[in-house]
């Protein structure tokens, strides 16, 4: 992108406002893990209840944010939802869908699949917390969701996969949906 499109301005709010918003009804605690422009994203989250994890390494990979965000967790923490900053328009059902789907099976890991394709953000019990905590690279959590088939849930959702934004094409994009 060229520029942090996290902050990047989406009908009046930036993109991760968004994304972090559209997560804050569904559960108890939203911990938001920051880079570089640490004091840009918390002024773009100023006045919502969030805490706030520096990762050290961020150009590292999604993989180290991941796992700083879950070392940020509360010693008591069940289970977090790993949900991507740059995906401002996952649809409102998701979220308590994968929550439900995770009480009903039990399984560590539950999974949104969008017509056909897996993506995110995914729920993960605490059973597999030291799996995400050492993760490194670029692969963010998808070796720990891959690993074992099994212990994984899935849940249909009936829209196609919310766009990221990764291009000033994708941004383009979300003004037009």
């Amino acid at each position: 992108m060229g520029r942090q499109k996290l902050l990047l301005d989406l009908r009046g709010k930036p993109v991760l406002r968004w994304t972090v918003e559209g997560v804050l009804a569904h559960v108890s605690e939203v911990v938001v893990v920051t880079g570089r422009e640490d004091a840009e994203v918390r002024a773009a989250l100023a006045g919502l209840a969030v805490r706030y994890a520096v990762n050290p390494r961020p150009q590292d990979g999604q993989g180290t944010s991941i796992a700083t965000g879950i070392a940020a967790l509360k010693p008591w923490t069940s289970a977090a939802l790993v949900v991507l900053g740059d995906q401002p328009r996952v649809p409102a059902t998701v979220i308590p869908d994968l929550v439900a789907a995770q009480a009903r099976s039990s399984k560590a890991i539950v999974a949104p699949v969008y017509r056909g394709t897996r993506g995110t953000p995914v729920l993960f019990s605490s059973a597999v917390f030291p799996e995400l905590a050492a993760l490194k690279g670029d692969a963010g959590a998808r070796a720990v969701v891959d690993a074992r088939a099994e212990r994984v849930e899935t849940v249909a959702v009936d829209a196609p996969m919310p766009l990221d934004v990764d291009t000033p094409e994708d941004y383009a994009r979300l003004h037009v949906e």
